[in-house]
């Protein structure tokens, strides 16, 4: 279903943002490995979540994991090391996303993965061991889940595992992110520039209480930006944050967001703008910010050079093309280059007369353009919104807590 959204202005709000999807899935998997009595607090209470908890606390054969690109990656590896026959699949879109290199690096490490359809791609028929280990390589520049999710399995392995990373790793923040957490789960990781090695050893059970998503507040530092005078209250955010996508408080500086750190959380406020254009930015270590950078740039006026996305044509939909698509509907004419670079020079066209924003599955792509009903009188129409339940399931009830309006299409 359509749905309008209008807003006339915006008024100071508090919001209780949902916990860290990318922290929550890490630690149900090192909770899982831990043999843990307790269950992990201020869990994500989302799509991806919920499959990977349920996943974990299932007995069935076949597991589906709907959409989530996290839990098959993360899954994929932790079956392959615990005894039992299962089959993991998911949604249409899921059968298209490629697994491949974390399947064969798996496999070169003991496991017993096979295809059930085509080559590659799930759905995986998977026969769990214990993995022997050992040593072997890994490309690192299609997405750092393949090189958490080894790495995650590594301690258990009989032989523990030496793994070498080729190509430029993508993601970074995220691969520290699953190091830090294994190593509060009582793990010692090795490093040596490209070469990560993990001896054979357990994990440590540990109380763990996960803290809120950086990614979900870049929404609303997208809404503060695009706001004459906004201001917003964000609870369970830090300086001393985990999260990669943290990065946001710097690059929001630039473009008229303030960031202010308070004990419990962060208050953002419109400030003077100071960009430099194009805004060039490198989003290797945060793809996922890349949709809600495009979009605010475009509806500042601000022509930008985004790098660093190749990883955006395997997520949910293929991400650098949707945005393309969309933003070319409200006027602003895209350009890819080399399946890892967005160009915008400011070219403006007509835009469609009535523009029905397109979602496809994507969560991402419903929360960076919601805002623009900021800057568009008529609001701007969206289809398919409640994907957002992937990650943030309460955002339009949030939106309405900041005036904007939802209004049935139907």
């Amino acid at each position: 279903m359509d749905y309008l959204i209008k807003t006339q202005g915006f008024r100071a709000v508090s919001i209780k943002l949902p916990a860290s999807k990318s922290i929550s899935n890490r630690v149900l998997i090192l909770n899982a490995l831990s043999c843990a009595s307790q269950s992990v607090q201020n869990l994500a209470d989302c799509d991806d979540t919920n499959v990977m908890l349920k996943a974990l606390q299932s007995s069935e054969h076949e597991i589906d994991i709907k959409a989530a690109g996290t839990a098959m990656r993360f899954l994929t590896a932790y079956l392959a090391g615990r005894p039992g026959n299962r089959t993991i699949t998911g949604t249409e879109r899921m059968k298209n996303r490629p697994v491949k290199i974390l399947v064969d690096a798996l496999n070169s490490l003991g496991a017993q993965i096979e295809y059930v359809d085509k080559e590659g791609f799930p759905p995986l028929r998977i026969i769990g061991n214990r993995l022997v280990g050992g040593e072997t390589s890994l490309y690192g520049g299609v997405s750092s889940q393949y090189i958490s999710a080894l790495l995650m399995a590594a301690p258990l392995m009989e032989k523990g595992l030496r793994l070498h990373l080729t190509g430029r790793v993508i993601s970074r923040p995220y691969l520290d992110l699953t190091i830090r957490l294994m190593k509060e789960f009582g793990v010692t990781v090795f490093e040596d520039g490209h070469t990560l090695t993990i001896p054979p050893q357990s994990y440590v059970p540990v109380p763990f209480t996960v803290e809120s998503d950086w990614s979900a507040a870049s929404y609303w530092y997208e809404i503060v930006a695009l706001s004459d005078d906004a201001r917003v209250s964000l609870s369970g955010l830090f300086a001393d944050s985990m999260q990669g996508d943290a990065g946001i408080v710097y690059l929001f500086d630039k473009l008229g967001v303030e960031t202010i750190f308070e004990t419990d959380g962060v208050v953002l406020r419109r400030k003077e703008r100071s960009v430099d254009m194009p805004f060039t930015q490198d989003f290797t270590d945060m793809p996922d910010m890349a949709q809600t950078f495009a979009v605010t740039c475009a509806v500042l006026g601000i022509p930008f050079i985004l790098s660093g996305l190749q990883s955006l044509k395997i997520k949910e939909t293929d991400r650098l093309a949707a945005l393309c698509n969309e933003l070319s509907k409200l006027g602003y004419l895209l350009t890819e280059e080399d399946g890892q670079i967005l160009r915008w020079n400011g070219e403006l066209t007509a835009p469609a007369q009535v523009p029905v924003i397109q979602t496809y599955d994507d969560h991402r792509m419903a929360m960076a353009f919601a805002p623009i009903a900021l800057r568009r009188p008529e609001g701007i129409t969206l289809a398919n919104i409640e994907v957002v339940s992937k990650s943030y399931p309460l955002f339009w009830k949030d939106l309405q807590k900041a005036d904007f309006k939802l209004i049935s299409m139907a």
